[in-house]
């Protein structure tokens, strides 16, 4: 059994509006903090982590440099 917290919801939540948004809050992976703020939970984190590393091995492949920018 895994010890991974995923908070899952089974109906959607009232300010989501569009498709992704709602998948995203419903299956864990994200939580609303304040308007227009979101917390990536551990499953979001995992996905995100795997996401990074696929386009990052494939610029590394073509030779591309990796750059961080700021957020707001």
């Amino acid at each position: 059994m895994s010890n991974l917290y995923v908070p899952t919801l089974k109906e959607d939540p009232a300010d989501a509006e569009i498709a992704s948004h709602k998948l995203l809050m419903r299956a864990g992976m994200i939580r609303k903090v304040a308007s227009g703020f979101y917390a990536f939970l551990p499953l979001g984190m995992r996905v995100l982590q795997k996401v990074e590393n696929i386009v990052r091995e494939e610029m590394n492949a073509t030779g591309a440099q990796e750059i961080l920018m700021p957020a707001l």
